[in-house]
């Protein structure tokens, strides 16, 4: 007597609002971010204007950064870190790949 299951097929999808916070996370993580260009708030994810956009195709995302750099600090290496820290930070901790990071140094902090 064999007992024959059939499973439906399940399908896991991880809210854009996780990828966002994981990479606000990673990159306010790096040293020489002073902060984000905004806030991360229900609307601007919304309306998409705030300083991180996600766009999911299928199961690959890109992203995209505003960020400010503490004055004294080239931004390109800033900026370079960043994009890999959200990139390994997003797909290590939700599964999802990334195909680009995009930043934008939108300003300079002066302490």
């Amino acid at each position: 007597m064999d007992d024959v299951k059939n499973t439906a097929p399940s399908e896991l999808k991880i809210s854009e609002d996780v990828i966002i916070t994981v990479a606000r996370l990673a990159a306010l993580d790096v040293k020489g971010v002073a902060g984000l260009a905004g806030e991360v708030n229900a609307m601007s994810k919304l309306r998409k204007n705030g300083p991180i956009t996600v766009s999911v195709i299928g199961d690959v995302a890109a992203l995209d950064i505003k960020i400010k750099v503490k004055s004294g600090i080239k931004a390109t290496a800033v900026a370079e870190e960043v994009q890999t820290a959200v990139k390994e930070n997003v797909q290590n901790m939700t599964g999802v790949a990334v195909a680009r990071v995009n930043v934008t140094v939108s300003g300079v902090v002066f302490d």
